[in-house]
């Protein structure tokens, strides 16, 4: 397995939203990896500097707090430089268990047959390749196809999607096919149109290795943001209260010294 732990990455995401007085929001921006060498958040409500809270969430994603802003325009800013020497991802032993299970944008257990057939008699990393190879030539990368409720289901019937469509069929059929998979959300150095790209991580042979069945950009590359079953552990911002209306978004991810080349089928570990 190629060591990506030399590769500096330089991200930043950068949001712009109107709200209602009161609202209450959850981000899931800043890297999970640890150490970084530099790192900065801030939220301004209209011009002026609101506090924010960070917490873990069960996957032990960061998540940021940030309560009862006021009504009008918020500027949220996350930059971060470093992970260079981010750990290995570790497995706990109910892993197997948790991410073998349907969660609402993979319905597991519509998808037995279909990754039966795909899968066949391969095992580990074989069958991994199988299904990854399977869904990015069975689907159409378009952009605007989708919206925020389409999950494995539709996009197996539409045959087209974004990055979270192609990882919720991805994680779907391996876990119909006995591979416990989860989604993570990452900042992916090399993606064009950049943006936040979500990929898929399969366990095989005890080790977490990251697939991204779009081919968009190096996987040798990315950062981790948030981890979880699906989407819906993944979102850069969720409303707890009140009204948000996103006006504008801007994603930046570079690494130092090169962009590294994206090796088919190599077995990889997301930093």
């Amino acid at each position: 397995m190629r060591d990506t732990a030399g590769v500096e990455r330089h991200v930043h995401a950068w949001m712009r939203a109107e709200v209602t007085a009161g609202t209450d929001v959850a981000l899931l921006v800043a890297a999970s990896a640890a150490p970084i060498a530099e790192e900065r958040l801030s939220v301004l409500a209209e011009g002026v500097d609101h506090p924010v809270s960070e917490t873990r969430d069960r996957f032990g994603s960061r998540v940021h707090l940030v309560q009862g802003l006021p009504e009008g325009t918020v500027e949220i800013s996350y930059e971060a430089r470093g992970a260079a020497a981010a750990p290995v991802p570790t497995t706990q032993e109910a892993d197997a268990v948790l991410h073998l299970r349907p969660s609402r944008y993979c319905e597991v257990d519509e998808f037995e047959r279909i990754a039966a057939e795909v899968i066949a008699e391969r095992e580990g990393v074989e069958a991994l390749d199988a299904v990854v190879d399977w869904v990015h030539d069975h689907l159409d990368y378009v952009p605007g196809s989708s919206t925020v409720t389409d999950s494995a289901r539709s996009t197996y019937v539409s045959r087209q999607g974004v990055c979270r469509d192609y990882a919720h069929l991805t994680a779907t059929l391996l876990r119909a096919g006995g591979i416990p998979a989860r989604c993570s959300s990452v900042y992916a150095p090399g993606l064009y149109p950049m943006d936040f790209h979500l990929v898929v991580e399969a366990l095989i042979e005890g080790e977490w290795l990251v697939v991204d069945a779009t081919h968009l950009a190096p996987r040798a590359a990315m950062m981790r943001i948030a981890t979880g079953q699906d989407a819906a552990d993944t979102a850069f911002m969720t409303t707890l209260a009140g009204n948000v209306t996103l006006t504008g978004i801007q994603i930046t991810a570079v690494v130092d010294p090169a962009l590294p080349d994206e090796v088919p089928h190599e077995r990889l570990a997301l930093r």
